[in-house]
């Protein structure tokens, strides 16, 4: 930690721990994820009466200590049906945010509210309005990873595991916006076929970052291994591509949403699986299927957004009660409604 990190406020804690806590350029250190910080993090959660909520993505000791792990969408559909009225929710921006929409009034505390999303910030309201002008007859649909601001514009949502359905739902004559990931609207394309659907040039820098050639050679390395790859990574074509070749038994390429990920881990007969996604990903995948190695197809497959969310973001947030995160009542009432439109369909999934 740098020497200009300031320690933060001290409010009713009697860990020792809490007095460690520093806030430096990159987040909020100085606490190491010890079983005393558990204890302490869970005896403060009770105190304020608090679910915790962790996603999929992050550091295993934050999801150890949460009361529910999953995907953005499931939590915040979670954060709707517990009966406490806080909820800390440990992941990016746009999920609280998500979980605020579905949830108005509830006190949803992120640890850090500068964990940011680069898929998230790839489109703003400014652009999309833009484009909605040049398709002014489009149905827009936006993935769940997109601000509050973008859903209250957007016609129907959608999730890593029911784009899909969500498009084939709509009629094939009307335009589609699909947003903002290129790399999911491409995978969507191909399986739809529909040539007016219009993709937004965004993406997740750590799925981007996923490339064929890794995808290639892992494979090579381990052959009998199931891939699982996620429609956000680059390499969802290449993966395509190697099982239309041979180079990998079709049955083995696995296209799926995190949630998917950990149904196919259950169920999966393999003894090696290769995984295209965050590494945050392997503890979930490692606990629900003990006897399978689960290998990262790039073990520097890290959000450091997601990173952000430290034990010592975590027992600063329930000791202040910050980050709080606020979304305007009109814009979460507009928004909503293209969330409800996608579970209406009947398969909401979970969110990425």
């Amino acid at each position: 930690m740098t020497s200009s990190a300031t320690r933060v406020n001290i409010l009713d804690s009697a860990f020792a721990g809490v007095r460690d806590i520093v806030d430096g350029a990159g987040g909020y250190g100085g606490v190491e994820a010890t079983p005393e910080w558990a204890a302490e993090v869970r005896r403060l959660a009770d105190l304020r009466g608090a679910t915790l909520l962790a996603h999929n993505y992050q550091l295993p000791a934050i999801q150890d200590v949460a009361d529910h792990v999953g995907d953005s969408l499931a939590l915040s559909r979670m954060a709707a049906e517990v009966s406490e009225d806080t909820i800390v929710f440990c992941g990016v921006h746009f999920m609280a945010e998500t979980a605020k929409i579905l949830s108005p009034q509830k006190t949803i505390l992120i640890p850090d509210q500068r964990a940011g999303c680069s898929l998230a910030d790839s489109i703003t309201a400014d652009q999309l309005r833009e484009w909605k002008a040049d398709f002014p007859d489009a149905v827009v649909v936006s993935y769940v990873n997109t601000t509050a601001e973008i859903k209250a514009l957007t016609d129907i949502c959608c999730t890593s595991s029911n784009a899909v359905e969500v498009v084939q739902s709509i009629d094939p004559s009307r335009d589609i916006l699909f947003l903002p990931d290129q790399f999911l609207g491409a995978h969507v394309k191909r399986v739809t076929r529909r040539e007016n659907l219009h993709i937004w040039a965004g993406e997740c820098h750590v799925h981007a970052g996923i490339n064929g050639d890794e995808l290639a050679e892992k494979s090579r390395t381990h052959p009998d291994a199931e891939l699982y790859v996620h429609p956000e990574c680059g390499c969802a074509t290449s993966a395509l591509y190697l099982a239309g070749e041979g180079f990998v038994p079709a049955e083995k390429v696995k296209i799926l949403s995190t949630g998917g990920m950990l149904d196919a881990a259950r169920t999966t007969a393999s003894k090696q699986v290769l995984v295209a996604t965050e590494i945050g990903m392997l503890h979930q995948l490692r606990m629900a299927a003990p006897d399978v190695e689960f290998l990262a197809v790039n073990d520097r497959a890290s959000c450091g957004y997601m990173k952000m969310i430290t034990p010592a973001a975590l027992l600063r947030c329930l000791v202040e009660g910050r980050d709080e995160v606020h979304v305007d009542l009109e814009t979460a009432n507009i928004a909503s409604k293209s969330v409800q439109r996608m579970i209406e369909i009947g398969t909401p999934g979970g969110g990425e």
